[in-house]
């Protein structure tokens, strides 16, 4: 899964999209209606999709179980220059985010201007590391914040959708809700009695409006973890030939910023 600033370790939304796509081109033998699993192992650990087939096409929305997911720290106080101290809860999903408010920044994660969510995520983000240290259960090398989502603040469970940002990688904005931070967020929104097993809850981005579904399926073994499966919709948009000859001089790419 690759960004600006390298690669992460999960990414939800192109699970829909690879969930789609495997089973479009034949890497799925004999896909069965009206869904098939499409198994996929992620950097961070096997994640499975659940893809519509009509026995021709895939189809939406497409369902997805990540790893196992879990609250790292809540209610944790950090100092964030220009802004002071924040409380921030951190979710894992596959990789590790910082939650806030955008309201304990001065901010609304639905007016307020992207360019100030994006400056305000990344200094949590950068206070974060610098303040607290993450530890993964199973490998360290899984141990890092990979970004700061804000929210709307309404945690609880509500049939109405909670709206994010999620500001990654070299201050990299997610188009979506954010699979693996959905997942990061309900095992959060669980832990903190929040909702309730299999209870749904729809998530919105601040940036497009698309929405995604998640909720906490089944707990995970003797961890304080849960199985969360998220839903959201995958489209086509183009497809790509990329050609390397041995005599490019360029042929490895280069870096331009």
């Amino acid at each position: 899964f690759l960004h600006c600033a390298g690669y992460s370790a999960m990414c939800g939304h192109a699970v829909m999209a690879l969930g789609r796509f495997a089973l479009d081109y034949g890497l799925v033998p004999a896909p069965t209606r009206p869904e098939t699993a499409v198994r996929l192992r992620c950097p961070c650990g096997p994640v499975t999709a659940f893809v519509p087939w009509d026995g021709h096409r895939s189809g939406n929305p497409v369902r997805f179980q990540s790893v196992p997911a879990f609250a790292a720290a809540t209610d944790l106080a950090i100092d964030v220059p220009g802004h002071g101290k924040v409380v921030v809860d951190i979710g894992y999903g596959g990789t590790f985010y910082a939650f806030l408010s955008a309201e304990q920044l001065g901010l609304d994660v639905c007016s307020s201007k992207t360019r100030d969510l994006v400056s305000a995520a990344s200094a949590v983000t950068e206070a974060v590391k610098k303040q607290f240290k993450l530890h993964h259960p199973e490998s360290e090398d899984l141990a890092f914040l990979y970004g700061t989502i804000l929210t709307d603040g309404k945690d609880a469970f509500s049939k109405e959708p909670t709206t994010n940002i999620c500001v990654f990688a070299d201050e990299q904005v997610d188009r979506s809700p954010t699979g693996s931070g959905v997942t990061a967020r309900v095992a959060l929104q669980y832990h903190k009695g929040l909702i309730q097993m299999g209870q749904t809850r729809t998530f919105r981005s601040s940036t497009t409006g698309s929405l995604f579904t998640g909720k906490a399926d089944t707990k995970f073994g003797n961890y304080n973890a849960v199985i969360v499966e998220v839903s959201g919709e995958a489209f086509y948009t183009g497809t790509a030939t990329f050609t390397v000859e041995e005599e490019d001089p360029l042929k490895h790419g280069f870096f331009f910023k």
